[in-house]
Parts: C-alpha cells; structure tokens; sequence
C-alpha cells in the first residue's frame, strides 16, 4: 500500500542554492557542491548544495529588500541562499556590481563574526538583486528532522572566483558537472541524500544556465513530497511525476534519505 503523507508540519524552513558557472573547457556547465562534516546531524558526509535554515534576520532584510513581497518566505529563502552561501563557500551572490575577491573574504569574516548579513550589505555597500536567483524546486519530506529546502538556481558566468570552504559545517567544496556528480557517487567517491540526486540527474538534462531557467519557468513548482511505495516487492521512495524529475523513485533500503 503506497503511502502519500503532506509535507511535515513540522519541517524546518531552509533554502539552498544551486550556481551554475561554465565549465573552464566546452561542455555541460558545472555546479558548486559541497560536503558535509561527519559530525552534523542533518546530511552529515554528504554532498549537497550549499545552504541552510532560513533565520528571523533573513526575515527582516528580505522585508527591507522586497517590501510587500508576495510571498514573503520566498523572499527570505532567497536572502538565507546568499547568506549561506557566502558563508559556507566564500561566495558572494546576486551582488548587483563587481566586487574584489579581497572584498568577499572580508565580507565572509565579517558574516561569521555577527551571523546576519544586513550589517554586511552595509559595512561594504553591496547591493543585492534577488531576482538572480530563480526558484527551481522545493522538497518537503515528512519524516524526522525534516526541512522544507526551496532551492534555486543562478549563474555566476565563468566562475572566475577563488573559494574556500568553510572548514566547520562542511569539510571540502568543489565544482563537477550534474551527470559528473552523479557517476563520482555511482563509484562510490561521493554520497548523496534523495533530494540531492534527483535534482543532480535534473540539472544534467541542461546544457546551460539558460535552458535550465526557461525549465524552471515552465514547470510546475509543487511542494515536493516523496512517499514509500511497493515496487516489484521492495519500497520505493517515489516523488511526482510531471515536475521536472527523469528519475521519479529508487529503492528505499538502498539510499539515503535525511
């Protein structure tokens, strides 16, 4: 009997990001990943996207930002992707001007320091243009521990930048192609939770920043809640299909889900 629960009531808002760059030679463009600590208690080992809980200080600046936003928690998980992401890679999105590499390590040091990021977009005058970040699907599980992860999409060109990882939350970051990703966790060089694999063999569908926007454009965006179902006698974690997924299910006692 197939099980199809609501997304946890419970779940932990959160919001990661997905950035694009071209890859240094022709090809599938690559993604920014990076791997979790052993020692956390969500995903730990794991390679994910950068991210993390939306907070009340991402409330407040989305509300300065975006007043009167239609949906205000979008606003917020926008400004937790840029946060997070500077924090955890040293990288500084939808900053609408050029900025040194000098700036965003000092922009990075002074984040970890205070934990918010208004009084950063004011120490160093940054601007910040949200709609840079292009909502591309959200996970909902009900299950323990459970976040409710908006992810979004967005391009950062060449990818000229020199990251660092951030050394408490995750041990290593790195770029690869989707399909890249993919095959290092078939020979056993990386892990993946669920969410993470499904939106990997996703974004290997693309074969640029573009296409991968004008998808998002037209797809659906449903809260994506995966459920067990019996399959050839084993459960299958399942999701919908019709959002985007060319992979829908996977044997549930052969994966991680977190």
């Amino acid at each position: 009997m197939d099980e199809r629960p609501t997304p946890s009531p419970t779940a932990i808002p959160a919001a990661s990001a997905v950035v694009f760059r071209r890859a240094p030679v022709p090809g599938a463009p690559q993604i920014l990943l990076v791997e979790r600590a052993p020692h956390m208690r969500f995903a730990a080992g794991a390679t994910v996207f950068p991210g993390g809980k939306i907070d009340a200080a991402d409330h407040e600046l989305a509300a300065h930002l975006l007043p009167g936003a239609a949906d205000p928690v979008d606003a917020a998980a926008r400004v937790a992707a840029v946060r997070e992401t500077l924090e955890e890679a040293g990288l500084a999105l939808a900053v609408k001007h050029s900025v040194t590499l000098d700036e965003v390590s000092a922009a990075r040091a002074a984040l970890l320091e205070n934990g918010a990021l208004a009084p950063v977009l004011e120490q160093f005058g940054w601007k910040l243009d949200l709609a840079r970040l292009v909502p591309f699907a959200r996970w909902c599980p009900h299950w323990d521990r459970a976040f409710d992860t908006r992810f979004y999409i967005t391009d950062i060109g060449t990818g000229a930048v020199s990251l660092e990882v951030d050394g408490t939350e995750n041990t290593r970051l790195f770029w690869a192609g989707a399909a890249e990703a993919m095959a290092m966790a078939e020979q056993g060089e990386i892990e993946l939770i669920f969410p993470t694999a499904r939106n990997l063999e996703r974004l290997a569908r693309f074969e640029d920043f573009q296409t991968a926007r004008n998808e998002a454009a037209a797809v659906p965006l449903h809260t994506i809640t995966p459920w067990i179902e019996e399959r050839d006698g084993h459960p299958h974690l399942t999701i919908p299909e019709g959002l985007g997924y060319p992979v829908t299910s996977a044997r549930s006692d052969m994966l991680r889900r977190d």
